[in-house]
C-alpha cells in the first residue's frame, strides 16, 4: 500500500524539525569558537593565559551538567504539557540565550546564558523526536523523515564555522548595536556578533508554529483522560527497566567517543600531526615563555602597576605565536570539516537504511562493528602518518559515531509508551549521553593523557593515545551492551 501524500502541514513539520536539529548543533558548536575570546575579554586577561583555558573547561562542564539535569526535567515536561509546546519553548530558550550572552558584561552572566543555551538544546532534541514520531501516522514516512530531518544536525557545524569566518572578516562593518566594548577597544569583539546569530532560528519557528498541530496521539489521550502521568520511577518498572538502562548506557558510549576522542582531536591532537611538525618546534619555546609571563601576571594584584608592562610582553609574545597558530588553526578547521562531512554522510546512510527496513538491533551493529576497527587504526596508526589517510579515517570515525545519535533519535520513541516517550528519551540522551558520556573529555585530557606523559609535558601524541584508549573502550562496551538491546515491540508484532 503506497504511503499517503504529504500535506502542507507535513512539509511545515519537516521544515520546523530540520531547522530545530540544524540549530541544535549550531548553538552548541558556538562554544569552542567564542569561549576563549569571551572569557579573556570578561576577565581582562590575555587569551593565552592558563586561567582562560581553565575556565573554558569549567564552562563546558557546567553547561553540560545543566543541560543534562534540566534536559531530564524537560523530557518530563514534554509528556506533561505536550510535545509541540515544550519544543517551541526550548527553541526560544536556546535562540534568545546566545543573543543575551552577546551583551555579557561579566563572566557569571556569560556562563549563565551559555548554560541556558545548552538546556534549550537538550530539551529541544527530545521534544522534537517525540513530536515527529507521533505526527506522522504512516510508519515508512515517519522513519524516512525522522532520519532525513536529523541529518540537518550535521549541517549546523558547517554553518556556524562559515558564519564565524564571515563575521571575523566583516566585524568592523557591522555596527556596534550597543554591544559592550573591551577595555581600550574601539569595536566589539567578533565573538559577540557570532553569539547574536543564535537568534536566527526563533524567526522562522515563530512564523511557522501556529500552522502545525500538537501530536494527535498525545492530545487525544489527554482529552479522553487515558493519558497516564509521566514518572521517572516508571522508567524502572520491570517491563521498562532493561530498555531504560541499556539505551542510557549506549548513549553514554556514543557521546563518550564523540567527546572523549573526536572533539578532543580538533584542538589537542591536530597540532601533533606530521604536517605541523616544524610549526610545533617553533611554537614550543614561545608558549613556554608565554606561560612564564602569564604565571607572573597571575601572581600580581589587579591594581599592581607592574601588570601593564607584563601584559605588553605577553602581547608581544602572542604576536610572535599568532602566524604559527593560524597555520595550526587552518589544519584544525580542515580536520573539523572532515568530521562534520563524515557525520553528515553517517546520518544520510542511517536514513537510507531506515527506509530499507533493517531491524533496529541489526542496524546499530552496522555502525558499532566498523567503529571497533576504524577508531584504533585512526588514533594508534594513522595519526602518526598524517596526510589524506588520517583525514579520511577521521571522517569515517565521524560517520560511525554521529550516525548513532540519529539512531537513538529514531529508536527511543518506539520503546517507551506515549506517557513516557519524552521522559524515557530524555533519560537516555541527557543522563546517559550529556551527563556521563561528555565526561569522557575530562578523562582523556585531565587524567589519561597526563598519566601517559608522566613527569613531562602533555604532548598531542599523548592526547591522541589517550583518545584512542577511551574511544576503543567505549566502542567495545557499546557492542557488548548493544547485545541486550531489545527490538521495539511494535516491530516484533508486525
Amino acid at each position: 500500500m503506497p504511503a499517503p501524500k504529504l500535506t502542507t502541514t507535513h512539509w511545515l513539520i519537516i521544515i520546523i524539525a530540520s531547522i530545530g536539529f540544524l540549530f541544535d548543533t549550531y548553538e552548541l558548536l558556538m562554544t569552542p569558537l567564542v569561549a576563549a575570546p569571551a572569557i579573556a575579554e570578561l576577565l581582562k586577561i590575555p587569551q593565552n593565559n592558563p586561567i582562560v583555558t581553565e575556565w573554558v573547561g569549567r564552562l563546558l562542564w557546567i553547561s553540560a551538567l545543566c543541560g543534562g539535569t534540566f534536559g531530564l526535567l524537560g523530557g518530563w515536561l514534554v509528556d506533561k504539557f505536550g510535545r509541540k509546546t515544550i519544543m517551541a519553548a526550548s527553541i526560544f530558550v536556546y535562540a534568545f540565550s546566545p543573543f543575551a550572552a552577546a551583551y555579557s558584561t561579566s563572566l557569571p552572566m556569560f556562563v549563565f546564558f551559555r548554560s541556558t543555551t545548552f538546556i534549550g538544546v537538550c530539551v529541544e532534541f527530545v521534544a522534537a523526536i517525540t513530536w515527529l514520531a507521533e505526527v506522522f501516522e504512516d510508519k515508512k514516512q515517519k522513519e524516512k523523515w525522522m532520519g532525513i530531518t536529523q541529518a540537518f544536525a550535521s549541517l549546523g557545524g558547517v554553518l556556524v564555522t562559515t558564519m564565524s569566518f564571515w563575521i571575523t572578516a566583516n566585524a568592523k562593518t557591522l555596527g556596534h548595536m550597543s554591544l559592550p566594548l573591551a577595555l581600550g577597544a574601539t569595536d566589539p569583539g567578533s565573538w559577540r556578533y557570532l553569539l547574536m546569530t543564535g537568534i536566527l532560528p526563533a524567526i522562522p519557528i515563530a512564523l511557522l508554529l501556529p500552522f502545525v498541530p500538537e501530536s494527535n496521539v498525545w492530545k487525544q489521550k489527554r482529552a479522553a483522560g487515558t493519558l497516564r502521568r509521566p514518572s521517572f520511577a516508571a522508567l524502572f518498572a520491570p517491563e521498562l527497566r532493561r530498555v531504560t538502562l541499556v539505551t542510557a548506557a549506549l548513549s553514554a558510549c556514543a557521546y563518550g567517543i564523540a567527546f572523549g576522542a573526536l572533539q578532543v582531536t580538533v584542538a589537542r591532537v591536530t597540532p601533533g600531526l606530521p604536517e605541523l611538525r616544524d610549526q610545533s618546534k617553533t611554537l614550543a619555546p614561545l608558549r613556554k615563555e608565554g606561560e612564564v609571563l602569564n604565571t607572573q601576571l597571575n601572581a600580581l594584584a589587579p591594581t599592581d602597576p607592574a601588570r601593564k608592562d607584563l601584559i605588553g610582553k605577553i602581547k608581544e609574545n602572542f604576536g610572535k605565536q599568532k602566524p604559527i597558530i593560524e597555520d595550526v588553526k587552518k589544519m584544525s578547521d580542515k580536520v573539523q570539516f572532515h568530521q562534520e562531512m563524515g557525520g553528515l554522510v553517517g546520518r544520510i546512510l542511517l536514513a537510507v537504511l531506515l527506509i530499507v527496513g533493517m531491524s533496529r538491533v541489526a542496524l546499530l551493529r552496522v555502525f558499532q562493528v566498523p567503529a571497533l576497527i576504524i577508531l584504533p587504526v585512526t588514533y594508534f596508526v594513522l595519526f602518526k602518518e598524517g596526510g589524506t589517510a588520517f583525514m579520511l579515517a577521521y571522517a569515517v570515525c565521524g560517520l560511525v559515531v554521529v550516525a548513532q545519535f540519529s539512531y537513538f533519535g529514531e529508536y527511543l520513541p518506539k520503546v517507551f509508551p506515549t506517557h513516557l516517550r519524552g521522559t524515557g528519551g530524555s533519560f537516555a540522551t541527557n543522563v546517559g549521553g550529556r551527563m556521563i558520556g561528555t565526561s569522557m573529555a575530562l578523562v582523556t585530557t585531565n587524567f589519561l593523557a597526563p598519566a601517559l606523559a608522566g613527569q613531562g609535558p602533555v604532548l598531542p601524541s599523548h592526547v591522541a593515545q589517550a583518545a584512542g584508549y577511551v574511544a576503543v573502550t567505549m566502542a567495545v562496551l557499546s557492542l557488548l551492551i548493544g547485545m541486550m538491546l531489545p527490538e521495539p515491540k511494535a516491530e516484533i508484532l508486525e
